[in-house]
């Protein structure tokens, strides 16, 4: 796609042959040493005369000038490696003397080479988002499915179980009324009972009243007999016993009590739902897994302290006992014996450090840690934005804002990066790894792997997978 675009815009913005008089023709190669464009008839000495043949033929450009040195007006043949800048022979030995340079064709095949890498980690981080969306429309869809299932089998639920209390109600009513009647009929005939006992007795009690107050013995005598014997009647029913019951005990209070509850429950649940969540990727569990996150690595020689001596291929730093002639560099710590690598990492990484000595520390940090002086700003460890494990004041710990964990010593370092799930592991690796320290956060900026190294210590970075005795 990029070289699509790439010949798009040339083709958009034609260049003119430089040669050309009076009709100028399309230019189809630019000279890096003539310093012009050329069309196919003009570009022929190029290709015919050894006088030109050594000269460096390029896509037509309109922007060829900005091969030219805008100091000595000479080629920008060399790449400065310290600076990170394309320069001339002149600049060399004006301004960067001492400096590590190599030719600009060199410097180029060297990051070709490391854009083909990032390229290749570029498209599967691009595989990974569109895996990512994918699942994430899948999880949208169900989501949107089953949401919508729930409410049709709500509403049906709903409507069956209103449908179902409104027949239960009338039943509970027919059934109350029915009850009443019942019980109202025997009230009905009890009352008449008692009605016809309490005439007789009443009668009853008339007739002796008489026998009191008469002064006829003989006809008291005679009828003693006939009123002393009181009518026979059923045991008075007693209606005491039973005064607790009540139509208003009868409630289906506590149904509904049942019925908020159940629907509680389910109401609760709906907001526990969850379709749609960031699944975090495993962190990888054996040498193998973790080899496929691995990134190659090179330090940055305008952070490292005038004490640090680095190798010649950049993957080493160790302890030097004498000042180093570097240039002064704003990205330079001044102070603390540190050095940071180019690379900011902001995907999933893994690296491997081999270190000896016991003054030495392996660290990431964000950019924007200090570089001048010896404030708390510039210490890595010993703020929010950098974490490191190593030796602080004889103790092997791990640091993070001023927070410190001891753990065992260990010598070669292997580090795990996932910077979307904010995970960083610090691992001891010998035949196998050994987790040391674990990291849970948010990173907010690229990481950068820092190191320190100081007297007596030196930290090298792993430059290809080790061969386990398994693999032999």
């Amino acid at each position: 796609m990029m070289e699509t675009l790439q010949k798009t815009s040339l083709q958009t913005a034609a260049v003119e042959c430089d040669v050309c008089i009076t009709e100028k023709n399309r230019a189809v190669k630019s000279c890096l040493q003539c310093l012009a464009s050329f069309c196919q008839t003009h570009l022929q000495p190029h290709h015919q005369s050894p006088v030109f043949m050594k000269h460096k033929l390029v896509e037509a450009s309109k922007n060829i000038q900005e091969n030219i040195c805008l100091s000595h007006k000479k080629p920008l043949d060399i790449y400065c490696q310290d600076d990170r800048q394309c320069i001339c022979y002149l600049c060399m030995i004006d301004n960067h003397n001492g400096h590590s340079a190599v030719s600009v064709d060199s410097e180029w095949t060297s990051k070709k080479k490391a854009l083909k890498e990032l390229n290749a980690k570029c498209q599967k981080l691009i595989k990974e988002c569109e895996r990512g969306q994918q699942d994430l429309n899948e999880a949208v869809k169900l989501l949107k499915s089953s949401a919508e299932e729930a409410v049709e089998n709500i509403e049906k639920v709903f409507t069956e179980l209103i449908c179902s209390l409104e027949k239960k109600r009338s039943e509970i009513k027919e059934q109350i009324r029915a009850q009443e009647k019942t019980e109202m009929d025997r009230a009905e005939e009890l009352h008449k009972h008692l009605d016809q006992e309490l005439t007789e007795l009443r009668k009853r009690q008339s007739e002796i009243e008489e026998l009191l107050i008469t002064d006829d013995q003989i006809h008291c005598l005679k009828s003693f007999r006939s009123v002393c014997v009181l009518p026979t009647f059923k045991d008075i029913p007693s209606f005491t016993q039973h005064t607790h019951l009540s139509f208003k005990d009868i409630s289906i209070s506590a149904f509904k009590e049942v019925l908020e509850d159940v629907c509680q429950q389910q109401t609760a649940r709906i907001s526990r739902v969850s379709n749609v969540h960031v699944a975090q990727t495993p962190e990888p569990k054996t040498p193998d897994t973790f080899w496929q996150y691995f990134c190659q690595l090179e330090l940055d020689p305008n952070t490292a302290n005038k004490e640090l001596q680095l190798s010649e291929d950049k993957r080493k730093v160790s302890y030097s006992y004498k000042v180093l002639q570097y240039p002064d560099h704003p990205e330079r710590f001044d102070w603390f014996h540190y050095i940071l690598c180019r690379e900011g990492l902001y995907s999933r990484c893994y690296w491997e450090v081999e270190c000896s000595g016991k003054a030495w520390a392996v660290a990431v940090s964000y950019r924007g840690i200090g570089r001048k002086g010896e404030t708390d700003d510039c210490k890595l460890g010993l703020n929010k934005i950098s974490w490191r494990l190593g030796y602080f004041l004889q103790n092997f710990c791990f640091m993070h804002g001023k927070s410190q964990v001891r753990i065992p010593p260990a010598s070669r370092i292997g580090v795990y990066l996932d910077h979307r799930a904010g995970t960083l592991s610090f691992y001891s690796v010998s035949d196998t790894m050994t987790l040391l320290h674990s990291v849970q956060t948010t990173f907010t900026e690229p990481l950068y792997p820092a190191f320190l190294t100081g007297m007596g210590s030196s930290v090298r970075m792993t430059e290809q997978r080790r061969v386990h005795k398994d693999q032999k």
